[in-house]
């Protein structure tokens, strides 16, 4: 029984699909959440149905509406009243449903570009924060997902308590080195306070793996350099002078750097460095 709350969405401005979930059910991620970006996204709970997760991905790839999914799952499924899911296709339509022999409270909520759902909880207002916030938040999917997370937890939660969470973005070439469309997934298998546990790891995605904004990006100074030759000296990564003037064997000492910290994809060429880069290479 994967009593849980969940919600499911797509940004219009990127076409990322998400979603996120939280449970007294050991690694819920590993069920819950199923996407396909360009398609849409489902999450599947209760007592969960994985086909409605494998079947209605497949489905909704093929351009099919959420509702049209919906209906179509439900009409596959004898034991649909013990089920619950949210479906939001790749124009943002959304679909809830909660089968009657679902435990209370269960329902749901979905709008333009969002479905929530839970089961097993406190209240309904577990599913109301998680709309009302994923709704009157800015920010990415991802960190607007985990934040309506955060707050249907205070609102009440899973009646059970707390045990696992899980948050995933899909976007087409959007995994590490572009090879998939699977651009986040952050798992919290058991955890007293898993979704504070997921927001960490969230924050950890953003650091290794976001590239660097306009704002995140330095100039380098003459005493800039001589600094990270310095440092990069210090560490083992630099044999030169510390001379303050930009070089090959400077950039591939900071590159080495990246490398190894697992920095790579905030590595900038030239005489630039991504100043939470810069920082960490100080602190060193």
């Amino acid at each position: 029984m994967i009593s849980t709350f969940s919600i499911i969405a797509r940004d219009p401005v990127t076409g990322e699909l998400g979603g996120a979930v939280q449970s007294k059910f050991l690694a819920a991620g590993s069920a819950v959440i199923w996407g396909k970006a360009g398609g849409g996204i489902i999450a599947t709970q209760a007592m969960a149905n994985l086909d409605f997760g494998e079947i209605g991905r497949a489905i909704l790839a093929k351009g099919y509406s959420a509702e049209r999914v919906a209906k179509a799952l439900l009409e596959l499924d004898p034991e649909k009243e013990h089920r619950q899911f949210g479906i939001v296709d790749a124009n943002g339509g959304s679909y809830t449903y909660t089968g009657s022999s679902c435990f209370d409270y269960a329902g749901g909520i979905c709008g333009e570009n969002f479905a929530a759902q839970g089961n097993i909880l406190v209240s309904e207002e577990t599913v109301k924060a998680l709309a009302e916030t994923f709704q009157n938040t800015k920010g990415t999917l991802a960190r607007r997902l985990v934040l309506a997370m955060d707050t249907a937890q205070d609102a009440g939660g899973d009646r059970r308590g707390r045990q696992s969470s899980a948050l995933m973005v899909f976007k087409e070439g959007g995994s590490y080195g572009g090879f998939n469309d699977l651009a986040i997934d952050l798992r919290v298998d058991d955890d007293p306070e898993p979704i504070k546990k997921l927001i960490h790891l969230l924050d950890l995605h953003e650091l290794y793996f976001n590239k660097s904004t306009p704002e995140e990006i330095i100039d380098l100074k003459s005493d800039d350099i001589k600094k990270i030759q310095a440092k990069l000296a210090e560490i083992g990564y630099y044999k030169g002078d510390s001379d303050g003037v930009w070089s090959k064997p400077t950039e591939k000492a900071l590159f080495d750097f990246c490398g190894w910290e697992n920095y790579e994809e905030r590595f900038l060429t030239g005489s630039r460095i991504d100043k939470t880069v810069f920082a960490k290479l100080m602190e060193k």
